[in-house]
């Protein structure tokens, strides 16, 4: 297994630039997300979570860690389209028009297909697949009409890859794809991007609690460097593609992955 690299540090790739995070409190790839942008200079930035609790802590910790004294936060569950719409309304106004969205909210689970109730598929599906739709929806008429704006969002190798008692998991990714490559189409007419990321497993403490020490140990091994990635290190790779560096990058899904082909 090879060392985990250092930190790296920020390189002003967002200086300006006003960004929303979906599902950005606690400890995975979407406070990671946040927490890089601030650190790569944007001016103003807000978050959404559906936990209070874990949401006032976060904007805290962002505000100490990174001395970015224009944090927000709201309330969203990206499966209702009202608290949606209300999220996108609050982020135009706080941050006087978004520059950057990044649709990281998800939600995961273990269950092989003959077990799989209705329920279970759809709410992975609504949430994962159908609220990055959702949000995309509403934050697009604000974007086209300035003729500028980056949505990036976080898809997964399983949109590509099979793996047990993810059906439902990698089915809502692989549609993750299909809408990032179709809704880039449209939103190039005016001069909007949309791109993805493809992580392939990144450690953080919501995955520990949805798959079990072993799989995750397995599925770690098989990585090219031996070991997971860092939260940071798939954050990084947003980072680049809410930058000006990925100007001609639309529709593309990047993988951030280490596994052996």
């Amino acid at each position: 297994m090879t060392q985990v690299p250092q930190y790296v540090e920020g390189h002003g790739l967002l200086k300006g630039k006003s960004v929303l995070i979906t599902a950005a409190a606690g400890a995975g790839i979407g406070f990671s997300a946040a927490k890089r942008a601030a650190e790569e200079g944007c001016r103003a930035l807000m978050i959404s979570d559906i936990h209070p609790g874990r949401l006032e802590a976060a904007i805290e910790k962002l505000k100490a860690e990174t001395g970015l004294s224009q944090v927000y936060g709201q309330l969203c569950d990206v499966s209702d389209e009202e608290q949606v719409q209300s999220l996108i309304s609050a982020a135009e106004s706080a941050l006087g028009g978004v520059d950057v969205l990044i649709n990281n909210a998800g939600l995961g689970g273990q269950k092989a297909v003959v077990d799989m109730t209705d329920t279970e598929w759809s709410r992975v599906l609504d949430i994962t697949l159908t609220g990055t739709f959702r949000m995309t929806r509403a934050m697009l008429p604000h974007m086209q009409s300035r003729g500028r704006g980056v949505i990036v969002n976080n898809a997964s190798v399983l949109g590509w890859r099979a793996q047990k008692e993810q059906a439902h998991y990698a089915a809502a990714k692989a549609g993750v794809m299909a809408l990032t490559r179709c809704s880039a189409l449209e939103a190039a007419e005016y001069g909007v991007r949309i791109n993805a990321v493809s992580p392939s497993i990144a450690l953080h403490e919501f995955l520990k609690k949805a798959s079990s020490e072993e799989l995750l140990k397995q599925l770690s091994s098989k990585e090219a460097f031996g070991r997971a990635a860092e939260v940071w290190e798939v954050a990084n790779v947003m980072m680049f593609l809410a930058s000006d560096y990925a100007s001609y990058m639309t529709g593309e899904v990047v993988p951030v992955s280490s596994q052996r082909a």
